[in-house]
């Protein structure tokens, strides 16, 4: 586990976009993801080359307040041309297909999987104690009190090459702190991809140990705080000197 700490967090998430050159990504919901998803727009890259997934999705309309489908459209798919995928139609055996189409037979791997992280420990549209924890499909439905959702599975979030947790707010500070230690408790410990990065605000980070640039070596036991602190006196902004 990497652990990231940028007072601009979607600086952050830009970087270790370009770093990956994804062709294949899957995007997370909510707030945490707008400032990243509105500056990826603006980035020169071969958009045409990219399908684009949704790591879960509520089942409403999709231009519901609540749907992240449309979030994503105003904020990125409406401004490049990438091959969009849409969780559409609350149908797990549909999108299943979808991934097959595009991605071919086999385990979908994705290059680049962003997702947030809830306070309860939850990602995607995975919740503690949820039957979809196990799931052994690669979509799976979720009941909740708001909406009926789908959501990638476990499976496909841990074959991703690699997978980016966005936090912030110190009101995830606890969540983000159980993910750290990989506390199996927590949904969000249990994505074992490849690489996986979490990319937070000082707010959300705390004291956490260990933060770095993606990319870069470990800080050690340098506190988070303490790591930003003396980028910043090096002159270097955000980035580590190698």
């Amino acid at each position: 586990m990497e652990l990231v700490v940028d007072p601009d967090p979607a600086a952050a998430g830009v970087r270790l976009f370009v770093e990956v050159r994804p062709r294949t990504l899957a995007l997370a919901g909510g707030s945490a993801p707008r400032e990243l998803y509105r500056r990826l727009a603006l980035l020169p890259y071969p958009w045409r080359e990219v399908d684009v997934f949704f790591g879960d999705e509520r089942c409403v309309p999709p231009d519901h307040p609540d749907s992240n489908l449309r979030m994503a459209t105003e904020t990125l798919l409406s401004r490049v041309p990438a091959r969009v995928h849409p969780m559409t139609g609350c149908d797990p055996a549909r999108y299943e297909a979808e991934l097959a189409s595009a991605l071919g037979p086999g385990l979908p791997r994705f290059d680049l999987v962003f997702l947030g992280l809830g306070q309860d420990g939850h990602t995607a549209s995975l919740f503690p104690g949820d039957r979809a924890l196990e799931a052994e499909g690669w979509v799976a439905l979720v009941e909740r009190p708001d909406h009926r959702r789908m959501t990638l599975t476990l499976p496909v979030l841990s074959a991703a090459r690699v997978v980016a947790f966005l936090v912030s707010g110190r009101a995830k500070r606890a969540a983000l702190a159980r993910l750290l230690r990989g506390d199996p408790g927590i949904p969000a410990s249990r994505v074992a991809a490849g690489r996986v990065v979490a990319i937070a605000d000082p707010e959300a980070a705390g004291e956490a140990p260990g933060a770095r640039e993606p990319g870069a070596r470990p800080a050690g036991p340098v506190r988070a705080a303490e790591a930003l602190r003396r980028r910043r006196s090096r002159g270097g902004g955000g980035r580590r000197r190698r």
